[in-house]
């Protein structure tokens, strides 16, 4: 979405030191769940004498921490912040008003609160109190930091990803189940990586009973992570309440369209949350109320990790924005598993088409980035 005052002219200082109050928000990659990732920049002349990035929810924000850094001499300078200043109270009192208060001269922002509730209030409100304001700087990038947060305003659904591993011959296990590794260790931390900046990891129960994962994000650079919700869908209740993914720091939750009330205590006992969702036709929980669901509860970026069945069934619902596939330099062959489970494509008119939108090497493998075509 085209910011409307992108006819803005822009000088190139304005345009570096953007680019470093959205280095400063990537800061937050990991911690700030359901907040968006936000940095600050405040400049006098070419001289940075603030900066600041959102940390964690309940924090403060990244524009009360820039005005903390530079003190006195936030008056007359210029801001540089990637979201537009919040103008109300939430657990914290409105970054508006403190630029205001800290007599900053102009407020560069590079894309509006995604939130249609308050979206260019904080602008109008710095406005009013004679700041000059603009907006659309750095905007794409902007939008790119936060996908899920201004996804989940704009429509309550989480922003939704996939990753799969698979050979060059399109597998992603053995006949026997065997799939450890197939790719290297560097694709294996990337994996790492997407998990550690999702608010939840999203399973079958077919992938709970016969590989028992973790469900936990390991990203080698990060210290101070808090591990993402762990959701298994799983229509029966059939999940072991002794399985790994119980015995993990932070939240897990089961889905399931089943009230069988032994089955439900046992997983409660293991520390489980377990949520009764709408059913689709086969009696599994339908997908976009699933999502609705995490979104209600803020999630804001979701990752799936799943096997061909509940892929096949995220493909033709058509809810996953992004495709995270790697590609290992491997052949398993023509009994092994595939990535999809697609019944009933009788012609070439049944395809699912996918977009590439960035292809790239992780130490021996590939990494596809993919999207939905249109």
């Amino acid at each position: 979405m085209v910011p409307s005052s992108d006819a803005v002219n822009w000088f190139p200082e304005d345009h570096r030191f953007m680019a470093h109050a959205l280095r400063l928000a990537e800061k937050g990659l990991y911690t700030t769940d359901p907040n968006p990732r936000v940095g600050c920049v405040l400049v006098q002349g070419n001289e940075v004498v603030g900066e600041g990035w959102h940390q964690r929810a309940g924090g403060p924000h990244a524009e009360i921490v820039a005005l903390r850094d530079a003190g006195e001499r936030a008056r007359d300078a210029t801001a540089y912040v990637t979201l537009e200043p919040c103008s109300h109270h939430g657990r914290t009192p409105p970054c508006a008003d403190a630029l205001i208060e800290a007599g900053v001269r102009r407020v560069a922002v590079a894309m509006q609160d995604p939130n249609p509730r308050v979206a260019g209030r904080g602008l109008e409100r710095l406005r009013r109190a004679g700041i000059d304001v603009s907006c659309g700087l750095l905007w794409q990038e902007a939008e790119r930091l936060n996908p899920g947060f201004i996804k989940r305003m704009r429509s309550g659904l989480p922003f939704v990803r996939s990753k799969l591993a698979m050979s060059l011959d399109g597998r992603t296990a053995l006949a026997s189940g065997e799939s450890k590794w197939i790719t290297g260790e560097v694709a294996r931390q990337d994996v790492h990586r997407l998990r550690a900046r999702s608010s939840a990891i999203v399973t079958g129960i077919g992938t709970v009973r016969a590989d028992d994962p973790l469900l936990s994000a390991r990203p080698d650079e990060a210290t101070d992570l808090e591990q993402p919700a762990r959701v298994i869908l799983d229509s029966r209740l059939r999940s072991p309440a002794n399985a790994r993914v119980f015995r993990q720091a932070g939240r897990t939750l089961v889905l399931t369209t089943a009230s069988d009330p032994p089955a439900r205590q046992a997983l409660l006992n293991a520390g489980a949350e377990v949520l009764e969702v709408q059913p689709d036709a086969a009696g599994r929980p339908e997908l976009t109320a699933v999502l609705r669901l995490l979104g209600r509860m803020e999630f804001n970026e979701v990752l799936f990790e799943a096997g061909a069945t509940l892929n096949g069934a995220l493909l033709l619902a058509g809810v996953v924005d992004e495709w995270t596939v790697y590609l290992a330099p491997c052949v398993l062959g023509d009994e092994a598993r595939g990535l999809f489970r697609l019944p009933g494509l009788a012609g070439m008119a049944d395809r699912q088409e996918l977009a590439i939108v960035d292809a790239r090497r992780v130490g021996r493998d590939m990494r596809l980035i993919l999207r939905p075509c249109g």
